[in-house]
């Protein structure tokens, strides 16, 4: 799957496994397994199937915004980047054909 990051910053932060450890220390170990789930994952159907990651979207005032889970609370969140975003007949997101995301955070939301 292709994988951007907004902000830069946070890209920064996920250059490598160390940058991830001073950014995220004990946490870093669960970010970096479902970053690389995320990366080699073809699809979010992929990632939906893992039961761990609880791949599921966010609604409110993030509605728009999907998240994977981490560690307790702690959420991997981003958006959807296809331009359009694929919808089956019911009106939700076909998640066979999204192959691209925007990670915008790495937090305890709740």
């Amino acid at each position: 799957m292709n994988i951007h990051f907004r902000p830069k910053k946070l890209g920064r932060t996920f250059e490598d496994e160390q940058s991830i450890y001073k950014a995220y220390g004990d946490r870093a170990k669960k970010i970096n397994q479902r970053l690389v789930a995320l990366q080699v994952a073809t699809s979010l159907q992929v990632i939906a199937m893992i039961p761990a990651a609880r791949l599921h979207p966010l609604n409110g005032r993030r509605n728009g915004t999907w998240a994977v889970d981490i560690y307790k609370n702690w959420r991997i969140c981003f958006e959807i980047a296809n331009d359009p975003i694929p919808v089956l007949e019911d009106g939700s997101v076909d998640l066979s054909l999204v192959t691209d995301i925007i990670i915008t955070s790495v937090e305890d939301y709740h």
